[in-house]
């Protein structure tokens, strides 16, 4: 009777276990068609369209495209696309002949103050008075070359013959290729800027990009070449940085020498930051150039 019951009761657990299997193996077949049969698909808004439409949708896609301003030049002076020579004789040969009637120019007028200046040392040298005009020209020089208020006429004749000098064309024309990477830098092409003069008055000129956060100067915009050739010429003659500069040339004068360019150029130290590197730079370059000038 036990052995009757025991077979019974493992016929129906084989039946009960069949049935647990089939329905788990119903279920994991329904799990895995369920998403594809109930989920509704997901549509772009082109799909949207396309499907409502049945017409080819034009999309447009807003692109920013950012603009590069053009500088443009501060002065009407018709400048040479020095950048565009690929030439490098025929660059100098440009880039110079450019340059150099300005400092013919304004070399020229110093040498005509120079005589005016050198007239009047004479006249006190010999003890001669001062006439009223030649005492409005000391007088309206001496203010223009910033002297001391407090110099004796003489003392004010003999500043001015330090400082009322030429610059020699070479030794201007290669600071000018220097300071300009050969009239192809910005402030070149915007500001007629050969030389990297600066100034500190706002809107005076162009603010370098690479200004330094809490700095106010900018560099110098001029009209004209002659004004920029001026303008150097006249830091020259009178900032204080110079003075070595205006020592030696005073005393080439004194001894009847020439005003030689790689002589002159050991007194722009101060001139660049590189100091002694950039004057030997500038005397390389002048002699580099000599069939140039």
């Amino acid at each position: 009777m036990v052995a009757t019951l025991g077979v019974k009761n493992r016929g129906v657990m084989n039946k009960f276990t069949w049935i647990i299997k089939y329905l788990l193996l119903a279920l994991f077949v329904v799990g895995l068609v369920a998403p594809f049969t109930f989920q509704q698909p997901v549509l772009t808004d082109i799909q949207r369209t396309t499907s409502v439409s049945n017409k080819p949708v034009k999309v447009e896609v807003e692109v920013e495209v950012e603009v590069k301003k053009v500088e443009k030049p501060l002065h009407r002076v018709e400048l040479p696309d020095f950048a565009a020579i690929r030439n490098v004789k025929e660059k100098k040969r440009q880039f110079f002949n450019f340059i150099r009637p300005s400092i013919i120019k304004e070399n020229g007028k110093l040498l005509e103050q120079r005589a005016k200046i050198s007239h009047l040392l004479t006249k006190l040298a010999l003890a001669e008075p001062l006439s009223d005009e030649d005492n409005a020209l000391l007088n309206k020089l001496s203010k223009k070359f910033r002297l001391n208020k407090r110099f004796t006429p003489m003392q004010k004749v003999n500043e001015l013959m330090n400082r009322i000098d030429i610059v020699p064309s070479p030794l201007i024309l290669v600071q000018a290729a220097n300071e300009s990477a050969w009239g192809t830098s910005r402030f070149a092409r915007i500001g007629l800027n050969f030389f990297g003069i600066w100034c500190y008055k706002p809107g005076c000129g162009m603010v370098p990009n690479g200004r330094d956060p809490g700095a106010t100067h900018e560099v110098a915009k001029f009209n004209s070449v002659d004004e920029a050739v001026r303008r150097y010429l006249f830091n020259i003659n009178t900032n204080s940085a110079y003075a070595v500069f205006r020592s030696i040339r005073r005393q080439l004068r004194d001894q009847n020498q020439p005003l030689t360019p790689e002589i002159l150029a050991t007194g722009l130290l101060a001139y660049s930051e590189r100091g002694s590197a950039y004057v030997l730079e500038i005397t390389n370059m002048i002699r580099h150039n000599r069939a140039y000038f």
